[in-house]
């Protein structure tokens, strides 16, 4: 008697590889327009207390619309600043609330093209911002694009850690932190110096705090 062949098994396929995020675009590939549309798209960015103060900050980021830049990384790179060691949030008074759009807040953090930022700026506050700077006005804080892609030239380090000035610079006036100088040359910069304006001999730094805990101040300014 003939014996029938068994059908040839077909080994199983492999799964179909993941598909690799997109990453955000470096600062270089981010186009920085003069002014943009004026609307802003807010970030679905809602997520746990940052910090251990009883009465949080609640915050929402939005980013102007049309921009090459994402409403939800930036809003999480937002959050990463005010979570980070030597942020406000060593204070264990401070603390940030995240939250999405529609939901109560006490501040809204925009990033905007720098003809935006001089509207609101002027608007807010009566300040002439040049296209160059960020403001705090009431209920908020104005980042221009410039600002955020670009960086300063006064501020060697990376574009994170300048990032990290803006943040906390423009949260510490909501705070109620004034504006400080350099205490001394070698020293580092306080934070609520505007150090875009010139280091006055200090070396630029994009924390409240320094390594060992201790709050970066000097004279405040005239």
């Amino acid at each position: 008697m003939r014996r029938s062949r068994a059908a040839p098994v077909t080994p199983p396929s492999a799964p179909a590889p993941a598909p690799t995020p997109t990453p955000p675009p470096k600062p270089e590939e981010i186009d920085v327009p003069a002014k943009g549309a004026g609307t802003f798209v807010t970030a679905q960015a809602g997520g746990a207390k940052i910090g251990q103060g009883q009465r949080p900050v609640r915050y929402v980021v939005q980013v102007e619309t049309g921009l090459d830049i994402s409403p939800p990384q930036a809003a999480a790179e937002i959050a990463d600043i005010l979570a980070a060691p030597r942020g406000w949030t060593q204070n264990p008074a401070y603390a940030f609330q995240p939250v999405d759009a529609g939901q109560p807040h006490d501040l809204t953090v925009q990033i905007a093209t720098p003809g935006t930022a001089d509207a609101l700026c002027w608007a807010g506050i009566k300040q002439d911002t040049e296209g160059e700077y960020n403001c705090e006005v009431p209920g908020g804080v104005v980042v221009n694009l410039k600002r955020w892609v670009k960086g300063s030239p006064t501020f060697d380090g990376p574009i994170h850690d300048y990032r990290a000035l803006i943040i906390n610079h423009e949260m510490g006036h909501f705070l109620g932190h004034t504006h400080a100088t350099c205490a001394g040359a070698g020293q580092l910069a306080p934070v609520m110096m505007q150090q875009i304006k010139g280091l006055q001999g200090c070396v630029a730094n994009a924390w409240p705090y320094d390594k060992k805990g201790a709050l970066v101040t000097g004279p405040r300014a005239q």
